[in-house]
């Protein structure tokens, strides 16, 4: 048996945890259904279905006045579609644990899908006579502003970075200890656009400054090669040579590390990352992804080839890059307008 599990590994099996527990709220037949879409999905993708499920199901409880594990696949065969319209109303505001939850055309499309999933794989396994999830419409999406840091905003976050001039004395006491590893992430996230996911699970050995690459585990489970510049090669040195001085278990290959000395978690990148960017823009809320976001759009102005910018993001469809950077297709207007010319 493998006993020493790598990041992912170690997160798919707490996922999987999580999600036994959540299905155990279930009906008994939702069990065969995680079983079911096992071996084409990803176990965050699983989890959240769980989770979206309960809620469903939560909601059918009260629909149907029966628990919501005593629920059976006759009572889900007799289901119309505008029971589940009536669902996606009811997200727009509902209580849970003594709190109201608002979910606006994204959350409710998220749950749309988990259960459209759920009755496509009854309907699929002969379980229920019809499909009536398939017969509701998804929720229209609007594109919203893609928020990100012109060029000199990220000056401005990069300095916060290595000055920390505005704050308190205990924080720059903090910072101090950990100045060489956030450089070092910042520099990363937008020098390479990684998902912050795939950041954290990096090890030390996954580089070669040789080639200035290293291998990244993306969605899913798949590994590629990246290729960084030397300014995101001199700040990851820079780091680990503090690293060296730690004093890490020499069994941690973790590439960023903690003050507790162990692997960073997500929670923890998402905070410094919002802490710096506080000091350079603090009308804008941005996160890892902002910085993803970042990397993609100045990715494309130098390139101005979209499929470049969609594989090296790794997006498996390159109209999901499109969808997410509003300034392409703005830049590609801009380009348009300079070809056509107009003689009098």
């Amino acid at each position: 048996m493998k006993t020493n599990l790598t990041y992912f590994e170690k997160r798919d099996l707490t996922n999987q945890k999580k999600i036994r527990t959540s299905a155990s709220e279930l009906p008994d037949f939702c069990y065969d259904y995680f079983i079911g879409i096992e071996q084409n999905s990803s176990s965050l993708t699983r989890l959240n279905y769980a989770m979206d499920l309960n809620i469903f199901f939560d909601f059918l409880s009260e629909y149907l006045g029966k628990e919501k594990n005593k629920i059976t696949l006759q009572d889900i065969d007799k289901l119309k579609s505008n029971v589940i319209e009536q669902f996606l109303s009811h997200l727009s505001y509902y209580e849970m644990d003594g709190k109201i939850i608002k979910n606006g055309e994204k959350g409710k499309a998220r749950k749309l899908a988990a259960v459209r999933s759920l009755f496509k794989y009854l309907f699929n396994h002969d379980l229920i006579s019809s499909n009536v999830a398939s017969k509701v419409q998804t929720p229209k999406l609007h594109n919203k502003e893609i928020i990100r840091l012109e060029p000199d905003e990220v000056d401005r976050m990069l300095d916060a970075v290595d000055a920390n001039n505005t704050f308190s004395k205990h924080q720059k006491a903090y910072d101090a200890n950990t100045k060489e590893r956030d450089q070092a992430l910042v520099t990363l996230f937008l020098g390479t656009g990684i998902r912050i996911s795939e950041c954290v699970g990096l090890n030390v050995e996954d580089f070669d400054f040789s080639q200035n690459a290293f291998k990244v585990t993306r969605k899913g489970g798949n590994q590629t090669v990246l290729y960084f510049s030397q300014e995101v090669a001199d700040a990851i040195k820079v780091w680990l040579k503090k690293r060296a001085t730690l004093g890490l278990d020499p069994n941690e290959k973790a590439m960023f590390v903690s003050l507790q000395k162990k692997r960073i978690s997500t929670r923890a990148v998402e905070n410094l990352v919002k802490k710096f960017a506080r000091e350079a823009t603090p009308l804008k809320k941005i996160s890892p992804h902002k910085l993803r976001s970042t990397f993609g759009t100045n990715l494309y102005r130098e390139t101005k080839d979209i499929y470049i910018v969609a594989d090296v993001l790794g997006h498996k469809d390159v109209n999901t890059t499109k969808k997410h950077y509003a300034a392409i297709s703005e830049d590609m207007r801009k380009d348009v307008a300079t070809k056509v010319k107009v003689k009098f």
